[in-house]
């Protein structure tokens, strides 16, 4: 070997060794693993002795499906918290319900504009008219957005009141639109006010055990058809059984008070009553929004539009109302700059899928009182998965 052949080949593998001391770029999918976590320590910092959080993050674009968690399950044990413990998904139980409804409306068995007095038992039609509602102007479509008119007994002091006085009792669907007629007044003429009311989505699940002749709990996994969507942590508290292999729920606080010592009756029938995962929440919201649970893509043009009225309603817990926000069971926002589909349930969960992204989102919080953190926690994974983009 000649020395200009020589010095060549030194070069080269010198070349090499330099080369293979250089660390390999990190995927994205790592470096985003690893903000996401923060974003879920954060939630809890400074309250890790007795607060949890838990987030799970789908983007296929960037080849990452993620979960993680902070702080614990069990303030009283000191059990960490975890993705895959199971929590009360409370008022996000309105997704599945609204869905179920649509499959119905798909399959014609249902009309959206039908009056609900088709389908209500005539206790329930009785009861409304005795407090001045008109329920032949009711229709299922005002129930779906919101926008009946009817009085939300959930959102009382009274309601408080009573379940933490007595919190072993067991409510009835019946006892509770007992409770909206006694408690409060119509919001005004269907269609005219949007108030978002839990005593509309317990009329759905009636329609939907009337339609069905199933229970609720069975009808909505038929229709949104759990197996094949993959929701293996997901089901009805006390109305069927905890699915095999699930673990017990983590705990949850309202103001304190540990809603596992509360008998879920209190959010059972069609508003709430739903236990899931927030990877279940995550799988659902992502199904639900790529096409893969209807059978026709114009009926999930139909779950996001909304009726348009005059005026919103008084503050839902203190919250503001704003007109056109809600859909059928699903709220449309924007977070960090992006169009959000999006859901929450007041023991501390919410769902979320973005479709400029195709990016779905679970998530919880264990105390009610910690919504910022909720809120934050999400918006913050929508802006971390976002810049992440090729």
């Amino acid at each position: 070997m000649n020395v200009k052949t020589l010095t060549a080949a030194v070069l080269a593998a010198g070349g090499c060794l330099v080369t293979a001391c250089r660390p390999a770029p990190e995927p994205p999918a790592a470096s985003l693993g690893r903000a996401l976590q923060t974003i879920v320590a954060d939630a809890v910092a400074g309250h890790e002795a007795d607060f949890g959080a838990a987030l799970h993050v789908d983007a296929p674009r960037l080849g990452l499906t993620w979960e993680g968690a902070a702080g614990v399950a069990d303030p009283a044990t000191g059990e960490k918290m975890t993705a895959a413990l199971p929590v009360l998904v409370a008022s996000n139980t309105k997704t599945f319900i609204s869905v179920s409804i649509l499959k119905l409306w798909e399959q014609s068995r249902l009309d959206l504009d039908d009056p609900i007095t088709a389908y209500l038992p005539g206790e329930y039609v009785e009861l409304l008219r005795g407090d001045g509602y008109d329920p032949d102007a009711i229709t299922i479509r005002h129930l779906l957005t919101h926008t009946s008119g009817l009085f939300d007994f959930a959102d009382t002091d009274i309601y408080t009141e009573e379940i933490l006085a007595d919190p072993q009792h067991r409510w009835t669907r019946t006892e509770q639109l007992e409770a909206a007629m006694e408690w409060g007044d119509p919001y005004g003429p269907p269609g005219e006010v949007y108030r978002y009311c839990d005593t509309g989505y317990i009329l759905l699940g009636e329609i939907l055990e009337t339609v069905t002749d199933q229970a609720m709990p069975d009808a909505v996994h038929a229709l949104v058809d759990y197996e094949r969507l993959g929701l293996h942590s997901t089901w009805f508290e006390t109305l069927e059984p905890r699915p095999d292999g699930v673990p017990a729920p983590a705990h949850q606080f309202w103001a304190g008070v540990d809603v596992t010592t509360i008998d879920p009756s209190q959010d059972l029938y069609g508003g709430g009553g739903i236990a899931s995962t927030v990877g279940d929440l995550a799988v659902f919201f992502r199904a639900v929004f790529t096409g893969r649970v209807f059978e026709n893509p114009s009926t999930l043009d139909t779950m996001l539009t909304t009726l348009e009225v005059q005026r919103a309603g008084p503050d839902y817990f203190g919250s503001e109302l704003r007109v056109g926000e809600y859909r059928m069971g699903v709220t449309v926002t924007e977070m960090a700059g992006h169009t959000v589909f999006r859901h929450g349930g007041f023991f501390g969960t919410m769902a979320a899928y973005v479709p400029e992204l195709d990016l779905a989102i679970g998530a919880t919080v264990n105390r009610t009182e910690s919504g910022g953190e909720l809120y934050s926690m999400v918006e913050s994974a929508v802006g971390v998965v976002a810049s992440h983009q090729p």
